[in-house]
């Protein structure tokens, strides 16, 4: 699993674009940059839906205060699912990227993979929110239970910015 230290694997992630998917370079968004993290287990999940994605629109403006320059959401899914999910819950509204990552390519490279059958979950990632500066990650925030959300919150992470 990725830690503190840690460079960011190089990966890439498909959103949807006006012109439809289209992939895009995670070096993009974090070389010379200061940029959170987080990851879901599914768009449009209890907590995911209910808890993750509002604690970071809830402390996006703290978090650029901070330094933070954008924050971006992973989730294994489509873009086309993401699309739809940022738009019920705000998330493309208040500015937060997110992005799919379809293949868990990503989520397998830091080794945050898990799989949950009963629920229909399979090689999605663990919850989780990190802070990378230039591709480096600065701070790493787990969940031991993906049902959860406390550790991985956008306050939890505002927290250890000082």
């Amino acid at each position: 699993m990725i830690s503190v230290g840690d460079t960011l694997p190089n990966a890439t992630f498909t959103r949807l674009g006006a012109e439809g998917p289209e992939a895009v370079e995670l070096s993009t968004l974090t070389n010379g940059r200061k940029v959170a993290i987080f990851a879901v287990p599914g768009a449009f999940t209890p907590t995911c839906h209910s808890a993750h994605v509002p604690s970071f629109i809830r402390t996006k403006d703290q978090l650029s205060e901070k330094g933070i320059e954008d924050i971006i959401c992973v989730s294994v899914n489509d873009p086309f699912v993401m699309k739809a999910w940022g738009e019920a819950t705000g998330a493309e509204t208040a500015g937060l990227t997110l992005l799919a990552d379809a293949e868990s390519s990503f989520t397998a490279a830091i080794g945050m993979q898990f799989d949950a059958p009963p629920a229909g979950l399979l090689a999605r990632s663990k919850r989780y929110a990190l802070l990378a500066e230039d591709g480096v990650v600065k701070v790493l925030n787990v969940e031991e239970n993906p049902g959860q959300c406390e550790l991985s919150a956008g306050e939890a992470l505002l927290d250890t910015l000082g």
